[in-house]
């Protein structure tokens, strides 16, 4: 084996290794698996016109060189990005460590409990310096939390507000422009309409349910805003408030002068620009939103013994659940960033937050005065870190640019003439000599080079009644691990408590937990890529300019659809996206009354809410017994709904891990009924390289690109969704604003290229795979899961198999049946499998009572026989309860999982000795993942679920 080839690294099976599964299977070669698992008519006629693989060596060297065109400039543009330091120990123990990069989403709360509580952390950040009582554990970016907290409010109108039909949103002027344009597309086709203008002059009528304004807003100012509030409490609107959570640690907080939500970013605690994401936007309310609120919710719970414990609450997953009745299609958020964010705070504590932002506000007061003596007028009284100043008529933007440029310094250039400037936690008091010569240069007058006074840090630049008088974050872990060590030994005690990638294979089917290769990440720790702000010029972003258009040509050329954008920041967001862009066609081609998807069962499971999201109406399509469309069913309601069809949304293969052998004829029924065909790309790793949606018939296809294309999934994010399209909807696709008005609805993200600073990884999988080692990839991942099938089939059993008896790259394990024998079901199975230091498949998805196992081609040959092992022994432990030979209730199922201060205890009280519950396989003695709680309630009833620190009840 060539160790220097990448594939070799990131595919985990070696050639005798296939040999020998092939022979289980019972074929003869890849080939003929292939073949009898992919229908013939839509595989690829010729390979993929991709570059030859790199060594990771070359990708290092290439990456550096791309980093190399990437100007870093000072940057004081502001609008929602800001420069930051991220602590060392957060940058190396977490953002650089694989425990916490590639764990999953914390559905299984007892081998997640570190993650639920660095979690839990951040939502106590934002809770208290917001003054809300109730937030998720992380949002998308600032726009799309803007966007959700808007919806939200319109779910809580009040039953009279609803019945009168009040649907109007008055969005401030200043608010930051993406977060008005991501509103604006999201809401118009929920039944809202829009109202923008001056909020001192808005006039709230019985119509309005909602307003959304910035503080500070857009260019700096800080308004006493009680009066606006009350306004809008007279009529029963609610106000949502945009806030710069760093400000919140000197300004009084929006709860306590009435706002109703506040959400935004929190870029600026740690976090790198990234040319615009990731990073962890929030969206914080009152208790009365704990059952429209979007996203996810971390509490305290207990566990079955009574101890402490934390577990995801009620929003977990509700889009698959309600399916085209949940009230957000949300499901990846920005969980590692938001987990970055806690930390920071944690590490910087109450105090350190405060000399931050006293530093931030104190430099920007100075520069306030000194711009003022050189005889600019500055537009601003009270500010926190922004000052909007317009120029003298000697001056002109384009020498006043000239003169920033030459210092390596960006400002933000108005449309109106005027000029803004941020500054942040990075800014030193020779930046503030720069910026005095700066502004003093455009005059032609001699300008101060050099700071040498000393810099009150305590004085105010705003009324004192905008001073926070409340205090924050006084609770014991926000004022503990002040110091590297301290710090880095609390990040390693909850490290602990997670099971990851690091650990063990995490079989989750429709979520793909693959390798994140190491090699991939090293852009997300360099400057050149992490120190950019999304509005810097073109000429200082070359680097990222490059890797971005190659990027989108070699996912158009994978795809078969040539239209590319990145900037939905989640594969959700992808959805919507891509079904945005159909409607958007529609309209201009005036057929805007369609307004119907049609949607197989067997689609991925946030399809349903994004179709309603972008206001449309879901039909079903049934499938057959063996997991198929049911083409009797497909045939009469898309002839049922012709003139009114859209798209159809199919996953392909079908969630129910097949390919099915009528996909065309399904594409051709829905382009002859005059609709798009849009192709969730959720499982893209079981096609690249062999077919693609645009060769098969698709229009649309959205990427998870922390599926496929190897992205980490950071214990809940970040994630990204890019669209292809085909080339008659290229025009239709997501446009932005670039911070400033006039565009079209279009834009799904508040950085005209989403979480850029993520798609380094993507384009580096591509990079060093190439077209053999991504078509490998794809074949391994169908071997994978067909070896397992074969060996799980005569124990278990499989759901659902296609034409010919293969399953794609994922398989459903049949549960059901066991539950009848013996009492076992799907989730005790799930709870055993962490005794044996394994994540459970995924739970009861798609289909009931069933267990859904993805493989992946990362895995070797002996991580898929241990797992089969473990498999086969929970078998063994299941049949002694349906013999007899263990007790029906007490046995090692229903009450696993063990956790440690059980096993370790005096006393034991169960009817099996302590080594079965344990060690019940011999690979445990020298490996074993020790569980630090017993189980915990997967119900979402728990009426005393602490979502903070504060003694409130959620009753959920």
């Amino acid at each position: 084996m060539d160790n220097s080839q990448f594939v070799n690294r990131h595919v985990g099976i070696s050639d005798s290794d296939q040999k020998q599964m092939l022979s289980t299977i019972g074929v003869a070669s890849l080939d003929e698996l292939i073949d009898q698992t992919i229908p013939s008519n839509i595989k690829l006629p010729a390979e993929l016109d991709l570059p030859e693989a790199m060594t990771e060596r070359e990708l290092e060297e290439h990456i550096a060189e791309l980093g190399s065109k990437n100007k870093i400039y000072t940057s004081y543009i502001g609008q929602g990005w800001y420069d930051t330091v991220t602590p060392a120990p957060i940058r190396r123990g977490v953002l650089e460590n694989a425990v916490w990069y590639t764990s999953y989403t914390p559905y299984q709360a007892e081998i997640s409990q570190g993650r639920l509580e660095a979690l839990f952390n951040f939502q106590n950040v934002v809770t208290e310096l917001s003054g809300m009582e109730l937030t998720n554990c992380s949002l998308l970016d600032e726009a799309t939390a803007g966007a959700e907290a808007v919806m939200m409010l319109y779910n809580e109108r009040s039953r009279a507000k609803a019945k009168a039909g009040a649907n109007v949103v008055f969005l401030d002027d200043q608010l930051f422009e993406p977060t008005k344009a991501v509103i604006r597309t999201r809401v118009l086709h929920q039944g809202m309409e829009i109202v923008s203008g001056d909020w001192r002059s808005f006039q709230f009528d019985e119509r309005v349910f909602a307003a959304v304004i910035q503080y500070p807003d857009a260019l700096g100012e800080v308004h006493d805003y009680r009066s606006f509030v009350e306004k809008a409490h007279a009529v029963d609107a609610q106000v949502a408030v945009a806030a710069d959570l760093m400000s919140l640690v000197l300004l009084t907080p929006p709860a306590e002068w009435g706002a109703d939500a506040v959400f935004g970013s929190t870029q600026r605690f740690g976090i790198p620009m990234y040319y615009g994401g990731p990073s962890a936007g929030y969206l914080a309310a009152g208790m009365k939103c704990k059952r429209t609120i979007p996203g996810r919710i971390i509490g305290v719970s207990k566990d079955v013994y009574g101890h402490p414990a934390y577990r995801l609450a009620l929003q977990t997953r509700e889009q698959h659940i309600r399916r085209e009745k949940a009230t957000s299609n949300i499901c990846t958020a920005q969980a590692l960033l938001a987990t970055m964010a806690g930390f920071y705070a944690i590490y910087h504590g109450p105090d350190g937050l405060k000399r931050i932002a006293g530093r931030i506000h104190a430099y920007t007061g100075y520069i306030a005065e000194q711009l003022k003596l050189l005889g600019y007028t500055v537009c601003n009284t009270n500010f926190f870190d922004t000052l909007t100043v317009e120029l003298p008529a000697k001056v002109s933007t384009e020498s006043l640019r000239a003169c920033a440029e030459e210092c390596s310094v960006n400002l933000f250039y108005r449309r109106d003439g005027r000029v803004s400037l941020s500054l942040d936690e990075t800014t030193m008091p020779s930046d503030l000599g720069v910026l005095l010569y700066i502004f003093s240069s455009a005059l032609d007058t001699e300008g101060e080079k050099t700071i040498e006074e000393e810099i009150s840090q305590t004085r105010q630049y705003f009324d004192s009644s905008f001073a926070r008088q409340s205090s924050f974050l006084q609770h014991e872990v926000f004022n503990s691990y002040h110091t590297e060590t301290e710090l880095m030994r609390y990040i390693k005690r909850l490290e602990r408590k997670d099971i990851s990638l690091a650990h063990s294979m995490i079989p989750l089917g429709s979520c793909t937990m693959k390798l994140n290769a190491a090699s991939e990440l090293i852009s997300l720790s360099m400057p050149q890529f992490g120190n950019i702000h999304p509005y810097a010029p073109a000429d200082q972003t070359e680097g990222y300019s490059e890797l971005i258009d190659s990027l989108k040509h070699y996912l158009g050329v994978i795809t078969g659809l040539p239209g590319v954008t990145i900037q939905p920041n989640s594969g959700a967001s992808g959805e919507y996206a891509g079904l945005r862009t159909i409607r958007t066609y529609l309209e201009r081609n005036g057929k805007a009354d369609r307004d119907v998807v049609i949607l197989p069962a067997s689609a991925h499971g946030t399809n349903p809410a994004s179709a309603v999201q972008c206001g449309f109406q879901t039909v079903t399509i049934n499938c057959d017994e063996r997991g198929n469309v049911d083409m009797d069913d497909f045939m009469a309601k898309t002839e049922e709904n012709k003139d009114r069809i859209a798209a159809m949304m199919i996953t392909y293969p079908s969630t129910h891990g097949i390919f099915e052998t009528n996909i065309v004829d399904l594409c051709r029924r829905i382009h002859d009924c005059g609709g798009q065909v849009y192709m969730d790309g959720a499982n893209m790793n079981a096609q690249v390289g062999i077919t693609n949606p645009g060769f098969i018939g698709a229009d649309v296809c959205h990427l998870n690109l922390h599926k496929t294309f190897a992205i980490p999934h950071g214990g809940g994010g970040p994630g990204m969704g890019p669209i292809c399209v085909a080339e008659h909807l290229i025009d239709c696709l997501p446009d932005h604003c670039q911070g400033h008005p006039g565009f079209d609805a279009t834009q799904v993200a508040a950085s005209p290229h989403g979480s850029a600073g993520i798609a380094a990884i993507t384009y580096s999988y591509i990079r060093m795979l190439g077209y053999s080692g991504l078509r490998r990839a794809t074949q391994v991942a169908i071997l994978n899961a067909n070896y397992m099938a074969a060996l799980l089939k005569d124990t278990f059993g499989i759901v659902y198999t296609g034409a010919t008896g293969r399953v794609g790259h994922e398989l459903i394990l049949e549960c059901r049946n066991i539950k009848e024998a013996s009492g076992i079901d799907e989730a005790d199975i799930a709870k055993r499998l962490m005794d044996f230091g394994y994540h459970a498949p995924t739970l009861s998805f798609p289909v009931h009572g069933t267990l859904m196992v993805e493989p992946t081609e990362s895995e070797s040959k002996a991580e898929l026989d241990r797992f089969v092992d473990v498999m086969n022994c929970i078998w063994k432990e299941i049949q002694e309860v349906v013999n007899g030979t263990a007790d029906k209730t007490d046995n090692v199922l229903k009450n696993a999982p063990h956790p440690e201060y059980e096993l370790v205890a005096d006393e034991w009280n169960h009817s099996y000795p302590r080594s079965k519950a344990c060690y019940p396989l011999d690979y445990l003695r020298s490996n074993k993942f020790w569980i630090n709680v017993g189980r915990i309630d997967n119900g979402y009833g728990d009426r005393n679920l602490q979502p903070t620190f504060c003694a409130c009840e959620v009753h959920l």
